[in-house]
């Protein structure tokens, strides 16, 4: 009894997969050479397309929807006739190919081919080969400068510098900067003098070369004795604006309100002068050095 109740379960196990099995064509009714799909679902093994190919039909190409379980196959006939497809061994279709209508193949003129055609070029076809070669020719050139810019570690784009503002202009920017401030009027005079000195003392520094941000106002009046640009009535003003501002750092003095102008004035009557004559040093070293350039071309010349 068991192995007859496994027999017979077998059996309609088999019955149940053989009745999900369904295949179908988009058409059984082709002309020659058209092409149809062969639709399967519900196989245990799905047949290649060399399975598929059978007698005159050929399987063109296949692929599988996973989702719905269903292969597909292309199929094609270059035959007239009835042509049979098996599926499985009990299952099995027809493709009826049907020859092409209304063509006398005994009559009908066979042309040969056309002899290739000349095309010519469009503006378009040969404006963008023009293009072509000047985007080349760009990109060797760049690449060109950027390497010898590199080898002369010089930088590849190098910006148009703005000539120097001379010491003299700076410092008197500064000095009217500190007047607009207004310092000593708001009861900042220690901030006032210690920074009209500092513009002083900087000016004499990158302009004449004399370390008065290191010196004593002693040694500044000194070392600004001993140089090019020394001037009496000068020297008084700088002396005048130096000791009112010690007085005022070390002595907590307290100037009169005239005193904390003429500091001011002092400094910039001092910078002003000394920057004309800065001015005509630079013109006359800028005009000996053009008269030098001009005599060494025309020894080059001759």
């Amino acid at each position: 009894m068991k192995k007859i109740t496994i027999a017979i379960v077998a059996v309609l196990m088999s019955l149940a997969m053989n009745s999900q099995i369904a295949w179908n064509l988009d058409t059984n009714n082709v002309t020659i050479g058209d092409q149809v799909t062969l639709s399967l679902s519900g196989v245990e093994s799905w047949p290649t397309m060399e399975d598929l190919s059978q007698g005159k039909v050929l399987a063109l190409k296949q692929w599988m929807d996973t989702a719905k379980g269903v292969q597909y196959t292309t199929l094609t006939c270059f035959d007239e006739g009835e042509w049979p497809i098996k599926i499985t061994d009990e299952d099995s279709l027809v493709l009826v190919v049907n020859d092409v209508a209304d063509v006398d193949t005994v009559t009908a003129e066979v042309k040969d081919i056309a002899d290739i055609m000349k095309v010519h070029y469009t503006f378009w076809e040969i404006f963008r080969w023009i293009l072509l070669g000047l985007a080349v020719l760009f990109v060797a050139g760049a690449v060109t400068y950027i390497v010898i810019r590199l080898k002369k570690h010089k930088p590849i784009i190098e910006l148009k510098k703005e000539p120097p503002v001379p010491p003299e202009q700076r410092a008197l920017a500064a000095l009217e900067d500190l007047r607009v401030q207004q310092l000593w009027q708001q009861g900042k005079i220690k901030e006032y003098h210690t920074e009209l000195t500092d513009i002083v003392r900087g000016y004499l520094e990158e302009g004449w070369g004399i370390a008065s941000t290191d010196m004593t106002s002693d040694e500044t009046l000194e070392a600004y004795r001993r140089s090019r640009c020394f001037s009496d009535i000068l020297e008084e003003k700088l002396s005048r604006m130096l000791r009112t501002a010690d007085m005022v750092k070390f002595a907590k003095s307290e100037p009169m309100p005239y005193e904390h102008d003429r500091s001011l004035s002092d400094a910039v009557d001092f910078v002003n002068t000394l920057g004309a004559q800065a001015v005509a040093e630079r013109e006359a070293a800028k005009a000996k050095k053009q008269k030098e350039e001009r005599d060494n071309d025309a020894r080059n010349n001759v």
